[in-house]
């Protein structure tokens, strides 16, 4: 409910479950896994647990682009973690990110399986193992992991902030919208002045600094995130424009973007061979 009176903090926080908005159900100030729930595997050498959402994109894109290189041994099942129904609170899931966010991997790939969670360190650790995507040393290893840290940092203002705030909090209050919309657009114009002196993020090769940063920012200025385009004005950001429209032509990032989406028509819930995307 609105109010005119200000909000004065208490002495010590407690908890209200019915506070923030549309993800309040999902939303808990404690970790650990709230029901017993064994997470699938399949044939593959590298099980994901994941969803559509920017962060997972990241990671099918990566599979579906190593894969449209030649690394056949790169094949994966995606599950999906369904987070609007708590999956990935389940103690499965759980063990494999204690974080319970998703995307997840299971690389089982070797003697021993090995949990990967985060999604620039699944990024990091999948063009490691294929040596792919990634300068294996110097200046130019080091300017991708730049941009891939960029994208980690900055991103929580525009989803946590800009994102919550403008499409998701039960009420809009101009104070938070209007901080979190400059840092957006701050952050938009990086890019920008980078893409203009570049073809791809981190020079003139395509990495997983780019394949990072198109599910948030280039979504964003092809007008999908958060129905914002206009109020963000992101046209005006030509260079990034160009750069998101490169990348959304490429087959393997149509593909990624299908893999374990639930909402799209085409979408693919779930991905256990190349078939799956036919």
């Amino acid at each position: 409910m609105a109010t005119d009176t200000p909000y004065v903090p208490p002495k010590v926080w407690t908890w209200d479950q019915q506070s923030g908005g549309r993800f309040a159900s999902i939303n808990r100030p404690i970790a650990g896994p709230t029901h017993d729930k064994d997470l699938p595997v399949g044939a593959h050498p590298f099980q994901l647990y994941s969803l559509a959402t920017p962060n997972g994109v990241k990671v099918t894109v990566m599979f579906e682009e190593l894969l449209a290189a030649g690394h056949a041994d790169a094949e994966y099942d995606a599950w999906l973690i369904n987070i609007n129904e708590g999956d990935q609170f389940g103690s499965g899931f759980v063990g494999v990110n204690p974080n319970s966010k998703i995307p997840a991997l299971l690389d089982r790939s070797g003697p021993e399986p090995v949990r990967v969670f985060e999604s620039a360190s699944i990024l990091m650790h999948l063009a490691e193992r294929f040596g792919a995507f990634l300068p294996s040393s110097g200046a130019a290893r080091t300017e991708v992991l730049n941009w891939l840290f960029w994208q980690m940092g900055s991103a929580p203002y525009l989803g946590g902030g800009f994102g919550h705030f403008y499409a998701y909090a039960p009420e809009k209050w101009e104070y938070p919208i209007n901080r979190f919309a400059m840092e957006v657009k701050r952050q938009l114009d990086v890019l920008d002045r980078r893409l203009a002196e570049s073809r791809f993020v981190a020079g003139a090769d395509y990495t997983i600094a780019d394949m990072a940063i198109y599910p948030w920012y280039g979504r964003l200025v092809e007008g999908g995130a958060y129905n914002a385009g206009e109020f963000l004005s992101v046209q005006d950001y030509t260079h990034v424009v160009r750069w998101a429209a490169e990348l959304a032509a490429r087959p393997a990032v149509q593909r990624g973007k299908r893999v374990n989406n639930s909402w799209s028509e085409d979408g693919i819930r779930e991905r256990h061979s190349a078939a799956d995307l036919d």
